[in-house]
C-alpha cells in the first residue's frame, strides 16, 4: 500500500459531519476566513496553506521551553507524525474525534491532519477551558490541555482514549482521571518533534515511543530523539531522562532548571513530586542566589500571603528543604498552561 501524502484527504473524513474532500475543504476555509468565529479564521488559514503548492508549513513553537519562534516543518513530515499516532493509539477510520486545541499551535493543526489523514470523523469546537461542556456525543479519541481535563471530569466517561499534552499531568489530576474508564496518556513533545514522540498511559512510569522513533542520552543524560520520518536533524533536549531501553525512558527534569546548592545538585521536579498532593495550590521549586550556598532553594506558592506547614517537608533530604517561600498572586503560563517559572519569579 503506498503510503498517503498531504495531498490526500481520506474518503471516511468528516468535519462536523460533513464528508469533505481537498475541493470542499479549500472552500470551507475560504468561508472561515471571510465570515467564519473567531476561532474558525486560523483553521481556514492552516487548510489554504495545508493545499497550497509548497510542501512545508511555517508555524510557531509555543514558547514553553524558550522565546516563541517561526519554523518550518514538512508536510510529509506531519502526515508521517500522523500515522505513527494512529498506529500507537489504534485509531481507526471512522472513530469519532473532537478538536478543542487552538489551531494556532501544533497540536490543534495536528488534529486535523490526523483527523484528514486517518479519516477520523472530527467534531471541531471553539477552544475553551471546558470543552465537553452541553456536548453529548461520545468520543473514541480526544486531545486536551491538563486544564481542559481538569474542568471535564465529570464528562470524560463519554470518551474512550485521551491524550493530555502542553504540560505535565501532576499527581492530583492523575488520581482523578485514573478512576475513569476513559484511557488517558500523557504526551511528550514540542513543536520540532510535531508533538509528541512518546506517550505514558497513566499509572505507568514510563513514556513509550512511537513507532519509527529512537532514544538515546547525552552526556549530561539529557533525552536524545532520533525520528528520521518526522526530522532530518537529531534532537537533543535539555530533558533528563532515565533511559530504560531504546525505546522507553522516565522523564526526571529540565537541566536548565538544576540547582546548585552547596555542591549539590538538585532537581527540582523530583522535589515538586514529593510535595505532590501535600500543597493545595499550585507551587514550584525554584532557586535564588546565596552568599554561603552559591543557590538556595525556595518554594514558589500561587497565592495570598499566607502561614506555611513546614512540617509538610519532612519527606524532604535536608538539602532539598526550601529556604524560603516566595507567594505571587499569579502566575505566568504560557496559553496551554504551562507555568513560566523564570518569567513568574521576575
Amino acid at each position: 500500500m503506498n503510503s498517503p501524502t498531504y495531498e490526500n484527504v481520506h474518503n471516511l473524513f468528516k468535519l462536523n459531519g460533513f464528508h469533505l474532500d481537498r475541493e470542499d475543504l479549500c472552500r470551507v476555509a475560504y468561508s472561515f476566513i471571510k465570515e467564519g468565529e473567531d476561532f474558525e479564521k486560523p483553521v481556514g488559514d492552516f487548510l489554504l496553506d495545508w493545499f497550497d503548492s509548497k510542501n512545508y508549513i511555517e508555524m510557531q513553537t509555543s514558547g514553553s521551553t524558550g522565546i516563541p519562534k517561526m519554523i518550518s516543518v514538512s508536510k510529509q513530515a506531519m502526515v508521517e507524525s500522523a500515522l505513527a499516532t494512529g498506529d500507537f493509539f489504534e485509531l481507526n477510520p471512522g472513530n469519532r474525534a473532537l478538536q478543542c486545541l487552538p489551531v494556532k499551535y501544533v497540536a490543534g493543526k495536528m488534529m486535523l491532519v490526523r483527523a484528514m489523514i486517518l479519516g477520523l470523523d472530527l467534531d471541531f469546537v471553539a477552544p475553551s477551558s471546558h470543552p465537553l461542556h452541553n456536548n453529548e456525543v461520545h468520543y473514541d479519541f480526544v486531545a486536551m490541555v491538563p486544564l481542559q481535563a481538569q474542568n471535564s471530569i465529570t464528562e470524560l466517561q463519554k470518551v474512550k482514549k485521551m491524550i493530555v499534552g502542553g504540560a505535565a499531568v501532576n499527581k492530583n489530576l492523575e488520581k482523578q482521571l485514573l478512576k475513569l474508564p476513559t484511557e488517558v496518556y500523557e504526551t511528550y513533545g514540542m513543536t520540532e518533534t510535531i508533538t509528541h514522540i512518546a506517550a505514558r498511559k497513566l499509572g505507568e512510569k514510563a513514556f513509550t515511543v512511537l513507532p519509527n522513533v529512537t532514544i538515546s542520552y547525552d552526556d549530561r543524560n539529557c533525552l536524545v530523539i532520533h525520528a528520521p520520518r518526522i526530522s532530518e536533524e537529531i534532537i537533543v533536549t535539555n530533558d533528563i531522562v532515565e533511559l530504560l531501553n531504546e525505546n522507553q525512558f522516565i522523564f526526571i527534569g529540565r537541566f536548565d532548571t538544576i540547582i546548585n546548592s552547596g555542591g549539590i545538585k538538585l532537581i527540582p521536579e523530583q522535589i515538586e513530586e514529593k510535595l505532590a498532593g501535600k500543597i493545595t495550590e499550585r507551587f514550584f521549586i525554584a532557586s535564588k542566589p546565596d552568599n554561603e550556598l552559591g543557590e538556595k532553594v525556595v518554594l514558589v506558592i500561587e497565592g495570598e500571603k499566607h502561614e506555611f506547614d513546614t512540617t509538610l517537608y519532612d519527606e524532604l533530604d535536608k538539602y532539598e528543604k526550601p529556604k524560603e517561600i516566595i507567594f505571587i498572586p499569579k502566575f505566568k503560563e504560557t496559553p496551554n498552561g504551562k507555568i513560566m517559572r523564570k518569567e513568574t519569579l521576575k
